[in-house]
């Protein structure tokens, strides 16, 4: 395996010893129930910030029924929640952005090279590249099931303001 081409070596992930399990997530983002899309954090490193992180693709997913019937294909949109989401658990864990809670910003350059189905491990990969404290993160990242890049590209995160949009939530209701 040519392990030059993974933002992380994939030696270096445990999936028996995670660091972090879902309630260390949880701690940290707040997307819950369904929209969940970590299971673990494999491996993170502040000196080259870069992290990685276990999603299980289990029959139970809530787009395996209808995306698509009789061929399960896991979303890409879902699929880049779940970069996503692994970005804002590093970004938040050590206060990268100075922010209450971390929001898209931006893709670039994305690529879906291969398929994620029921059953498979999807790692996810990210290093920060970027990081312009209270307005920006630049993240490129990695999908990998076994030895495959399933997904790649650049992820963009920007501080989500809490309190106007739950001042506009007010207003709506």
């Amino acid at each position: 395996m040519d392990r030059s081409k993974f933002i992380i070596d994939p030696s270096l992930l445990d999936f028996e010893k995670p660091i972090a399990d879902i309630d260390d997530i949880r701690a940290l983002n707040p997307q819950r129930f369904e929209m969940e899309q970590l299971t673990a954090i494999l491996y993170e490193d502040l000196g080259s910030n870069c992290c990685a992180a276990l999603k299980e693709i289990t029959d139970e997913e809530f787009w395996v029924r209808g995306h698509m019937p009789g061929m399960p294909l896991m979303p890409g949109v879902v699929m880049l929640e779940a970069v996503a989401q692994l970005s804002s658990y590093f970004t938040q864990k050590h206060d990268l952005l100075g922010a209450e809670i971390v929001g898209f910003g931006g893709l670039d350059d994305v690529r879906f090279r291969g398929v994620v189905t029921p059953g498979d491990k999807l790692v996810l990969m990210v290093k920060m590249i970027k990081n312009r404290r209270g307005r920006m993160i630049v993240a490129a990242f990695q999908g990998v099931v076994g030895e495959t890049i399933v997904l790649e590209g650049t992820l963009r995160g920007i501080p989500i303001p809490v309190e106007a949009v739950e001042s506009l939530l007010k207003t709506r209701n």
